[in-house]
């Protein structure tokens, strides 16, 4: 709900400012068109902080349109303006504001560029709408009329890019308009959002219940105490599975920053998962970062348990424990959403989980011997008689 108020909230900024035009017209003006998604976390970022401070800097010198690249028309514009900017393939994906010649991508060109170019077209008298096949179409359709229209409980189109009370932008609906990766609609449940790759999130549910079996097992195993061959057997593979997370959030990471395509393979749309409102955390923290922050810590902590003389070595062990159940815990969550929120399944991400999961049932026996050590040094609550 908040997510769409925002999106309603600055849909009416943006079409107040193009219906001002003609007030405007001795003065510069900048134009730029923004292709967006709703289910989009950078593009809710774009649009709640970093447009409305220029919209109010600016005023009527700078407009912009959003388009609704979820609907079907939207989609078969942003493929205009692909194919009329050459936008290369690891460049494709939302938020994507054009101006002038200009193309930005991600959460992390627009805000640092867009002002600067803002300025530097004011500068030479202002800047006429980009050269989109199509979008004079929709911004003269968007033109007010002497009469309000008359209010519809459904969508004029399928591809609405502003509205407002006393006006409609439309583009018009392509036909067999192509899909534009990384986009996920909400439309019909979690049944049609699963029906969308039975494959892909056929495997996602299969590591899921993996991982919520192995949490019972290990939840129940707490109860016993593993003899000292098997605590030992198998820590050997503590760093070789730090090292391949790290190497998987590494690159997701380097995808959510950098705004780039991830390679998907052939299962799965890593796209539309990495482009989801869930691939950040609180609005702002990518999780891929937060997952490279996660095996990094492991693998401090494993080298402290390995090296280091207790009772930091002990401290250390119920650090790794205490890391690994966070960390499958929230791996259930994320692998959760991938085929009933998300609709979609990222090969990356269920690597990550299968990892995390392997770390987990390595790590978790060293609970019980490693509280038991600290209580007998002194170093833990000791039980009341």
């Amino acid at each position: 709900m908040k997510t769409r108020f925002c999106y309603v909230l600055l849909s009416l900024c943006l079409l107040s400012g193009l219906l001002a035009l003609p007030a405007a017209a001795d003065a510069a003006v900048v134009r730029a068109v923004m292709f967006y998604s709703p289910s989009c976390g950078h593009c809710h970022y774009i649009v709640s902080e970093v447009l409305p401070p220029l919209l109010e800097k600016y005023g009527d010198q700078f407009m912009i349109v959003g388009v609704n690249v979820a609907e079907e028309g939207g989609q078969a514009l942003y493929q205009a303006a692909i194919t009329q900017f050459a936008i290369p393939d690891e460049r494709l994906g939302v938020p994507t504001l054009i101006i002038g010649d200009s193309v930005l991508v991600g959460s992390g060109e627009i805000p640092d560029q867009l002002p600067g170019l803002i300025e530097t077209y004011l500068a030479q008298g202002g800047l006429d709408w980009p050269a989109i096949p199509g979008l004079a179409e929709a911004l003269a359709a968007s033109a007010p009329t002497s009469e309000p229209p008359t209010p519809s409980p459904t969508p004029l189109s399928a591809a609405v890019v502003e509205t407002a009370p006393a006006a409609t932008a439309v583009v018009p609906t392509a036909t067999a308009a192509p899909t534009i990766p990384g986009i996920v609609t909400d439309d019909g449940g979690w049944r049609a959002r699963f029906a969308r790759d039975p494959l892909g999130n056929g495997i996602s549910i299969a590591v899921l219940v993996g991982m919520i079996v192995s949490v019972l097992y290990q939840g129940i195993a707490l109860t016993r105490a593993p003899g000292e061959a098997a605590l030992r057997r198998w820590t050997w593979a503590i760093p070789p599975l730090v090292v391949l997370g790290v190497i998987v959030a590494g690159y997701l990471a380097y995808v959510e920053t950098q705004q780039v395509a991830a390679v998907c393979g052939p299962v799965g749309d890593c796209n539309a998962v990495q482009q989801s409102e869930f691939a950040l955390l609180l609005g702002f923290l990518p999780i891929a970062v937060l997952g490279l922050m996660g095996y990094v810590g492991i693998g401090a902590a494993w080298g402290v348990a390995r090296y280091m003389p207790d009772p930091w070595a002990n401290l250390a062990k119920l650090a790794l424990v205490g890391m690994a159940w966070f960390g499958i815990a929230f791996s259930i969550y994320l692998t959760f959403l991938e085929p009933f929120v998300i609709g979609a399944t990222c090969a990356w991400c269920l690597t990550s989980a299968v990892v995390m999961t392997a770390l987990f049932w390595v790590i978790a026996p060293l609970a019980s011997p490693t509280w038991s050590a600290l209580r007998a040094a002194g170093r833990a609550p000791q039980p009341e008689p």
